[in-house]
């Protein structure tokens, strides 16, 4: 039975957390949407939603039912996964999920920490940095569905719970694990519900984590999750393991499929264009997803030796994706890129491809879904929160998939060329 159950709210961000989860000793399996009948063995299971963007009462509904099967498989204590940017709006979803989770676990306080020095966000007096920049000033205030516009975390989530919201700010933090514990308590008796907690290293990280061995629930983004598999092998309940992110040899072709418009995977395609074939699909002068595809297949006809990947993107600087917005409405665009990079997806490994890199948490979401993969397990990391996984794929050849789920924001810029030899 898994020991940690958790929840994440988009498949990129999923396959961040059960990295994590892995690097620090837990074997750990990602399940694909709400999992129905007996989860697979693995001391962590991560259950990949794509609610991050959803109506809030679906995403609360969606979030439940995973709790539950969670629950029910014995786990002791769930996770809720968010991004390391805080992604959502004033309507949600991070707040009413984090309520209906409390509730549903009888726990009436939970740590809200999204911090993950590694990848450039830290948390400074309750203000989300990316890099030396503002959340609000960092490229994410333009985000065309989650604009984040104020790095004031406590003030964001606050506007998205019926609780209180306190802070346990940098110089409390500083002083470890029993001084966090105590804050904890303070904040709890006085009434608030959440504590946003300030982290710039990876050693609060760990204290942050070892705070939360008792509480029923615990969220953030996926470098809180590095403190935790510890409090289970102090509980005896987690033995030290050296080969939990083993997987299969790799085989096959190697693509990246590219639907993320955030600055970083644009640098990584551009850096790609450089060394490797790079088809960029244009959704506004051809908006329709079978067209879209059929130009992507007709392309890489050839082009699939195996000797080095090929990349085929349908990202955008903010003018170009506006521009879609505004022609086709912005679910519809989203939609449209959704699609057709999942059919392409198909395609390619219809034609051999064994080795598959995706960016942007909706475009894995829909690839993930179209070749029809329940669970992945997860392997090493290529670059922090971006682990190679392995998912069986019955009937295909190669048989079986290993695939790489970018966050848009993830990675340095040779992503894209260090992926498949790592």
């Amino acid at each position: 039975m898994p020991l940690l159950g958790c929840i994440a709210d988009d498949f990129t961000g999923a396959t961040d957390l059960a990295a994590m989860l892995v690097a620090h000793g837990m074997t750990t399996v990602q399940v694909i949407g709400v999992p129905h009948g007996p989860l697979p063995e693995a001391d962590a299971v991560v259950v990949a939603l794509k609610s991050r963007t959803a109506p809030a009462a679906e995403a609360v509904a969606e979030s439940l039912a995973a709790c539950e099967a969670l629950l029910a498989a014995g786990a002791r204590q769930i996770f809720l996964k968010y991004c390391s940017t805080f992604d959502s709006t004033d309507a949600g979803n991070i707040g009413p999920v984090a309520d209906a989770l409390l509730k549903r676990l009888q726990s009436g306080f939970a740590i809200a920490c999204p911090a993950f020095p590694a990848n450039g966000r830290s948390v400074f007096q309750g203000h989300l940095f990316v890099g030396a920049a503002l959340l609000s000033e960092s490229g994410m205030e333009s985000h065309p569905l989650t604009p984040m516009r104020d790095a004031n975390l406590v003030r964001v989530l606050s506007r998205q719970t019926e609780g209180g919201v306190g802070l346990v700010p940098f110089a409390v933090v500083e002083q470890g694990e029993t001084a966090i514990r105590q804050a904890f308590t303070r904040l709890r008796d006085g009434g608030r519900r959440y504590a946003i907690t300030d982290a710039v290293t990876e050693a609060h990280l760990h204290a942050l984590g070892r705070a939360c061995a008792g509480h029923a629930l615990v969220t953030g983004g996926s470098g809180i999750a590095m403190g935790l598999p510890q409090n289970f092998r102090d509980q005896g309940l987690l033995p030290d393991r050296s080969d939990a992110d083993a997987l299969p040899a790799p085989r096959g072709a190697m693509a990246v499929l590219a639907g993320s418009c955030s600055r970083a995977t644009l640098a990584q395609i551009g850096l790609a264009r450089l060394h490797v074939p790079v088809l960029e699909l244009d959704p506004l002068a051809t908006p329709d997803a079978a067209a879209l595809a059929a130009e992507a297949e007709a392309w890489m006809e050839g082009k699939l030796s195996g000797a080095r990947p090929v990349v085929i993107a349908a990202s955008a600087p903010p003018e170009k994706v506006a521009a879609l917005q505004q022609a086709l409405g912005r679910e519809a665009a989203g939609a449209l890129v959704e699609r057709a990079l999942a059919g392409i997806a198909a395609a390619l490994v219809a034609r051999g491809v064994g080795r598959l890199v995706v960016a942007g948490g909706e475009t894995s979401g829909a690839v993930v879904q179209r070749l029809g993969i329940a669970a992945l397990r997860i392997g090493p990391q290529i670059d922090p929160g971006v682990p190679w996984t392995y998912a069986e794929t019955a009937g295909a050849e190669p048989a079986g998939l290993h695939l790489a789920l970018k966050s848009g924001n993830f990675g340095a810029r040779d992503f894209f060329l260090k992926a498949f030899t790592a």
